[in-house]
């Protein structure tokens, strides 16, 4: 059955007997990776946009030249300029409402049932509380991979945050509907490595779809065993350059890899003085249902863009 957007009802959800469990993927595999919705090192913002970083570039080095008589005049002194990187908190919010009649129905199922089978959700209102956060959290799981940006204006324009993939604009290499390969892999490292990236720390990971994951194991994948046993499977990627574990996420577009440094990056909570950060709030009564909701005000704060990077458009087929 299909979901549908309105008041939980006898009729629009109803009983069955049988195993309790979800269709579809509900990983949170990065979300986790970089402290989750209750992580503890959560940075709290005072207002919507929070700043990622404050930083400068250096020049390209060379070598001086410069003879006793110009020792004698100070050179042309040289001004290092810093800019500020910002990103937002978004609203992620959900409403469940759950009628009188659903909630005192518990024992009518639909359906088949046996003998012995019992209905496992003996409390509509908490079930659907529980379904309503997961989703919240692969809502998360999205954005702060693939979310676009926007800073909100007005009441009627929503803040977005920016994901991380899409933050990626110094180290992204476009692999152009080819294969991947090491040699892609090498360049986008390459490229990270010459923009102060930390790979050697052992805090980068690469994210990605079950179909380059299955590339990865085979680009990279060398194993020679005499038990029986066939296959493959290549979980970290040792480089030149650093260390890199591999971890799947179903929240990434199945072409992009993504190498990120996960140390640097964190959930940015805003939270409601009095509710706090990610909250469950009774709404007002207006008929013979219970009405709540789901809030939080949350974004991504990944430091300095130039830590991490992505290989893009790779080939899926």
């Amino acid at each position: 059955m299909a979901n549908v957007n309105s008041v939980t009802s006898q009729f629009n959800a109803p009983n069955f007997i049988g195993e309790l469990f979800k269709i579809g993927q509900n990983r949170t595999t990065f979300l986790n990776a970089i402290g989750g919705i209750d992580g503890a090192n959560l940075v709290q913002s005072s207002s919507f946009q929070f700043p990622l970083n404050q930083q400068y570039s250096l020049e390209t080095a060379s070598q001086p030249d410069i003879s006793e008589t110009d020792s004698f005049t100070a050179p042309t002194p040289t001004t290092f300029v810093r800019s500020q990187d910002t990103n937002v908190c978004q609203i992620f919010q959900k409403k469940i409402s759950v009628s009188y009649q659903k909630q005192s129905h518990v024992g009518l199922v639909s359906g088949l049932a046996n003998v012995d089978g019992s209905q496992p959700v003996r409390n509509e209102r908490d079930f659907q509380v529980m379904a309503n956060l997961k989703q919240m959290a692969v809502e998360m799981e999205y954005t702060f991979l693939e979310g676009t940006y926007q800073l909100g204006s007005n009441t009627s324009t929503s803040y977005q945050t920016r994901g991380i993939v899409t933050a990626c604009t110094t180290n992204t290499v476009d692999a152009s509907s080819a294969a991947f390969s090491k040699s892609l892999m090498d360049q986008l490292l390459r490229s990270m490595f010459d923009s102060g990236a930390e790979i050697e720390n052992g805090n980068c990971i690469i994210f990605c779809s079950p179909i380059i994951k299955q590339a990865i194991s085979e680009v990279y994948g060398l194993q020679e065993r005499r038990d029986g046993v066939g296959g493959v499977v290549v979980n970290t990627v040792l480089t030149d350059l650093g260390e890199l574990e591999v971890r799947l996420t179903p929240y990434i577009t199945a072409s992009t890899l993504l190498v990120a440094d996960v140390e640097k990056i964190r959930p940015v909570v805003c939270p409601v003085p009095g509710k706090g950060y990610l909250f469950e709030e009774e709404l007002s009564k207006a008929g013979a249902s219970e009405d709540l909701q789901l809030y939080s005000q949350m974004g991504i704060d990944y430091s300095a863009e130039e830590f991490h990077g992505t290989i893009t458009n790779l080939a899926t087929s």
